[in-house]
């Protein structure tokens, strides 16, 4: 997939801007990690943003417009970025740290809505993951967030029913990627914005 993207041409201004997108418990973060590595391996300036760093229970999509105004359109102006993160260490989510963004080769962009309607003209390759059933994938964003997030995961798992949907993500994808393919499965998430992937 890194030499596909390699390959793509760059639609954020000089930047390849990848979407990792899929449900709940699909291996996004896995795959981006695994991604991200692949770009170091190959000595490419690459970095991650989770949409985890965004979104809350009650806030899943509409966040965008921060991540939009802090990073993307600097990004696509040739200058450096910036947002503030979600904390969840007390258990309610709160702004945390300022990230910076600098402007790298590529960016991977990995959560659900990464590959929303609204990017699509930007992005230089949409990955969809999916093919678990939704209580294989239940129990595995269990495992990565505890079980205290049952009842929350059960109903993110209702909202982005018909949030890919109606955003019609996978029908947009241009790679397709089975979840079970994708290994090793991380139950906890790296922060990618705030680890340097070039080396």
């Amino acid at each position: 997939m890194a030499e596909r993207v390699l390959a793509g041409r760059p639609a954020l201004g000089g930047v390849r801007l990848v979407a990792v997108d899929g449900p709940s418990g699909a291996g996004k973060t896995t795959l981006a990690g695994n991604l991200l590595t692949e770009f170091t391996e190959r000595g490419v300036d690459a970095l991650g943003i989770g949409t985890d760093e965004f979104a809350t229970w009650d806030d899943p999509v509409s966040w965008w417009p921060r991540l939009r105004d802090g990073v993307l359109r600097p990004l696509a102006r040739g200058r450096g970025g910036a947002y503030r993160r979600m904390d969840w260490t007390s258990g309610t989510p709160v702004p945390g740290e300022s990230i910076t963004v600098r402007v790298p080769e590529v960016l991977v962009l990995e959560g659900v809505s990464a590959g929303r309607a609204s990017v699509r003209a930007h992005l230089t390759c949409l990955a969809w993951l999916d093919g678990l059933d939704q209580a294989t994938r239940l129990e595995r964003a269990v495992s990565r967030d505890g079980e205290r997030e049952r009842k929350h995961l059960r109903e993110w798992q209702d909202f982005e029913l018909g949030w890919f949907l109606a955003d019609r993500t996978a029908a947009a994808a241009t790679v397709r990627i089975e979840s079970n393919a994708v290994r090793p499965f991380v139950p906890v998430a790296p922060k990618f914005a705030t680890q340097s992937h070039y080396s």
